[in-house]
């Protein structure tokens, strides 16, 4: 039997005192690959310690996840969807398009975004400024001029001569990343501006500005190598020469394997992302569709679980898999706004 997508209105009709929704009794998550272990360890605690099913979670990434749980409302569209990064107001408004208007915004901690390398190799020290002219498919030319060239660097001494004589291989995520896009914004765009003339251009002609600073070279020197985080570590144990992109939790749970690399003068640790003194970090969420609690059952309990202070707390488990945690003032927030159920609109 072909499945309907319903909106709104039309779904909840639908819904009321029937059994449309008994295809599927579980909660459908999807979505970032850096929320994912955090997400799966909340509903396998759910699973074990409810009545109800453990919910499936996939790692789509943070745009894939948005996709598809943007499609509509129904049965056969997610109920929630982690992400590495904030909604975008383009989503918003095709998830409104498709009758998805009512979103509940969770944030959940924070993460840091690092640039690791392999125990057997040296750890490196960078600035967002090198990070910039190794990875960004143009770059300012060598001459000290205002002149935009076709980046030619092929090793780090090249970019600084501080670093070592290694050629740039860099293994990060795909476009369809929230952490691709925390990476370009955060590392990428902030040793960019680090150019006057650039910073200046921002001002005059922004989507330029955000093309060259967001823009990560084609040649090789960066390889997308998926959404699948274990497998960038995986390979920089067999590669020592690389380094690779992802989330402070992936590098805490394989310290045995990998190191971070330094950035600005401070490595990538717990307290220095809490605190903000580690540049390349940012804010980790997850989206729930309100048309569906009270329709798809569990939703509202793993919700209360998810940000209860034993996972989410300074001393929760999640803090344990390397979730940095909020302040207390925030976390009253994320309380209130999963009790009351507010969405983004209301905020």
């Amino acid at each position: 039997m072909k499945k309907v997508l319903l909106t709104g209105a039309a779904l909840l009709a639908t819904m009321t005192g029937s059994n449309a929704y008994a295809e599927r009794d579980y909660i459908s998550i999807v979505g970032s690959s850096t929320v994912y272990p955090f997400s799966t360890v909340v509903a396998e605690r759910f699973g074990k310690s409810s009545s109800f099913p453990t919910p499936k979670v996939e790692s789509t990434g943070s745009g894939g996840g948005m996709k598809l749980f943007c499609q509509g409302v129904g049965a056969n569209t997610p109920d929630i969807t982690n992400a590495s990064r904030a909604i975008k107001q383009s989503e918003i408004e095709l998830c409104a398009e498709n009758g998805v208007k009512d979103i509940v915004e969770v944030m959940v901690g924070y993460d840091g975004i690092v640039l690791a390398g392999s125990n057997e190799a040296p750890q490196y020290e960078l600035t967002r400024k090198d990070i910039f002219l190794a990875l960004a498919k143009v770059v300012p030319a060598q001459d000290g001029s205002e002149t935009l060239i076709d980046n030619p660097y092929k090793t780090w001494k090249d970019v600084n001569p501080a670093l070592p004589a290694k050629k740039i291989e860099v293994l990060g995520p795909p476009p369809t990343s929230g952490t691709r896009d925390a990476f370009v914004e955060l590392a990428m765009e902030g040793g960019c501006k680090k150019f006057p003339f650039i910073k200046e251009m921002k001002k005059t002609d922004k989507n330029k500005y955000k093309a060259l600073c967001h823009g990560i070279r084609e040649d090789g020197a960066y390889v997308e190598a998926g959404e699948n985080d274990n497998l960038i570590v995986q390979k920089l144990v067999a590669n020592p020469d690389a380094l690779g992109i992802f989330g402070y939790s992936f590098l805490e749970q394989n310290a045995d394997k990998v190191h971070g690399s330094i950035v600005e003068g401070q490595a990538p640790e717990f307290d220095a992302i809490s605190d903000g003194s580690y540049p390349v970090s940012r804010s980790l969420y997850f989206y729930v569709k309100k048309a569906h609690v009270g329709v798809i059952p569990g939703i509202e309990e793993y919700l209360a679980e998810f940000v209860s202070d034993k996972a989410m707390g300074e001393y929760g488990y999640l803090a344990d898999k390397g979730m940095i945690p909020m302040t207390e003032e925030e976390y009253k927030k994320v309380v209130d706004t999963v009790e009351n159920l507010k969405t983004i609109s209301a905020k």
